[in-house]
């Protein structure tokens, strides 16, 4: 069974930085379009970053110039470097992956995370 599993979030004062991860496990044959979202109390879960199977990526205006997504593909590997933290950065942040389980190319299928937190103050 294919699981997305995150960690490396915490506790980071304003201006800290954060490196997130996420791995896929499991019979994969595949992995498209990977992300990052985030969702903080009482706010609809947004879009952070996207990246490609090709490395392409995207971010929220947000987060621009601080935040970096990066892929090992090797690994079945998302990261997410979050740099110069502000307290409006804390949420639970989610990875998103749209993948190919098994060992032959099917139907690509849309997997979450659990969520790991992320909590920035003084």
């Amino acid at each position: 069974q294919v699981q997305l599993v995150e960690s490396g979030g915490g506790l980071v004062q304003p201006g800290g930085s954060l490196r997130l991860s996420c791995a896929a496990s499991g019979t994969i044959f595949s992995i498209n379009d990977m992300a990052w979202y985030r969702q903080a109390p009482g706010k609809q879960r947004e879009l952070v970053a996207t990246i490609s199977k090709g490395g392409s990526t995207t971010y929220a205006d947000s987060v621009k110039d601080r935040f970096t997504i990066s892929r090992d593909n090797a690994k079945n590997t998302v990261y997410l470097q979050m740099n110069s933290l502000k307290p409006e950065d804390a949420a639970v942040y989610y990875c998103n992956a749209d993948l190919q389980p098994g060992t032959i190319p099917w139907r690509t299928q849309n997997y979450w995370g659990q969520g790991t937190q992320v909590t920035v103050s003084s």
